[in-house]
């Protein structure tokens, strides 16, 4: 590759590398994409692919009345006014119906009920919110059948199992990139290089520096912030630290405490099934109202616990008389997982279930104690929790241990309104770009989990790249 200077060098073949290399391919640059796995798609493997875009033809075809503006102060909105970049966000917004309508020109294999208000976290305000039949893989299905045409054509040169160890310099300005593959160290130069590797949810020692938080994660094990690694070398700044929020339970790996099991999801969301049990933390106390319908209070509850740890308390009747308590588990399966499933827990007592789990007896007692009154009485003068069906009382008793779980990261590199790195005084690293979740959610969404405002920017952000550095080189 020391032989060949390139167009565009792209590292990531994920949400926001691959529409950069399809646009600027089209646009008739010659393309390096790199990507260290073996496969393309980043998280586009296992995300569930919601992009948000309001003005969009399939939107309008609907009836569905909606502005870009409306989904600018959505976002305000669901931040808590945290989403500071407001040019980005602009950015992201005023060009997401025009890719939406890319996509569907594309053939893009929506799913029948998009777009729709999802109600997993905040809701907007219109059904905005779309995605594949077969979620985020829909998207990579669209962008291989794109990208296979460049890559026959060699406009794209494509180089899987690739790791990029460092960025290449020349009086100041990024010009190419030294790679690894099969442990044959080689460099690429090229008129510039867009970082496009994603976030760092799967690199502990990254996460612990950044974040600050404990990690426990279900991200793409790929998601170890390379190009935020690269970049830092050459001075780029981190823009979003302090905005992190976990997104709200989840079950330990059997084999990996540091990962959960995302498979065996327990039913959280208020809307998704009424909660017979109790949520407490290691010292025994509750701290939200279990049937609160907002998954962001809960998020923002758990972050203010500590470790971010919490467990979901309740007795066999609530086994046997509520709907499933986690994703695809009958009654009889809990049952049998409890006491050999990692953090799933049983006991014929509250003190030996307590002990089990690692929970403060005497408070796990008192305060069952207290809910049990409160069911009584009809009323939860501590929290206000207004679903009270039956006391915490029938033998045995089960415990879950939830973990605030970590799909994304929210700090990134920071970068200016036409996605240039720029350092922690504010200059621009030459000849370097960004885009993507290596910008940190915080970027698009500030605090919080904004639907389809991670996705979306991705592949907006991807495509304006890729046009606009083809339409430079002419």
């Amino acid at each position: 590759m020391d032989a060949t200077h390139f167009d565009l060098i792209i590292v990531g073949a994920g949400t926001a590398g691959l529409p950069c290399a399809i646009e600027a391919a089209a646009a008739g640059s010659r393309v390096l994409l790199i990507e260290k796995d073996s496969v393309i798609g980043g998280t586009l493997q296992v995300s569930g692919g919601h992009m948000s875009a309001a003005g969009a033809r399939r939107q309008r075809s609907r009836g569905i009345a909606d502005s870009v503006e409306s989904h600018f102060d959505d976002i305000q909105r669901i931040s808590e006014h945290t989403a500071h970049r407001h040019d980005l966000i602009r950015l992201a917004v005023e060009n997401a119906p025009a890719m939406v309508d890319w996509l569907e020109d594309n053939g893009f294999d929506f799913a029948p009920e998009t777009p729709r208000i999802v109600y997993g976290h905040e809701p907007y305000s219109a059904p905005r919110t779309y995605y594949g039949k077969d979620e985020a893989r829909s998207t990579l299905a669209l962008f291989e059948r794109l990208l296979r045409p460049h890559v026959d054509s060699g406009a794209v040169t494509l180089r899987l199992g690739t790791r990029a160890r460092r960025l290449l310099v020349d009086s100041g300005r990024v010009v190419g990139v030294e790679t690894e593959c099969d442990g044959v160290v080689l460099s690429a130069r090229g008129a510039n290089v867009v970082l496009t590797t994603g976030g760092f949810a799967a690199a502990p020692d990254l996460f612990a520096e950044i974040e600050g938080a404990p990690l426990v994660t279900a991200a793409q094990k790929t998601s170890t912030g390379d190009g935020l690694r690269m970049a830092r070398e050459l001075g780029a700044a981190i823009a979003g630290q302090g905005q992190y929020l976990p997104t709200f339970g989840g079950l330990p790996a059997q084999d990996d405490p540091g990962r959960v099991q995302w498979a065996d999801r327990p039913l959280l969301v208020a809307t998704e099934r009424p909660p017979w049990e109790i949520y407490v933390d290691r010292h025994g106390r509750r701290f939200i109202a279990e049937d609160d319908p907002s998954i962001d209070a809960k998020e923002r509850a758990l972050a203010r616990i500590e470790g971010l740890t919490f467990f979901t308390v309740f007795d066999d009747r609530a086994v046997e008389e509520s709907a499933n308590i986690v994703v695809g588990w009958s009654k009889d399966e809990l049952r049998a997982r409890a006491g050999h499933r990692a953090g799933v827990f049983v006991a014929p007592t509250l003190a030996a279930l307590a002990e089990q789990a690692g929970i403060a007896a005497a408070g796990l007692q008192v305060t069952v104690a207290r809910y049990n009154q409160h069911v009584s009485a009809g009323v939860d003068p501590d929290l206000g929790r207004r679903f009270l069906k039956a006391p915490i009382e029938q033998a045995p008793f089960y415990a879950m241990r939830n973990h605030g779980i970590t799909l994304i990261t929210f700090a990134g590199v920071d970068v200016d309104g036409e996605l240039r790195v720029r350092r922690e005084d504010g200059s621009i690293i030459p000849g370097l770009y960004a885009a993507g979740e290596i910008l940190g959610a915080a970027a698009t969404m500030g605090n919080s989990f904004c639907g389809g405002m991670l996705v979306m920017p991705g592949i907006v952000f991807g495509r304006l790249l890729g046009q606009r550095l083809a339409a430079a080189r002419l």
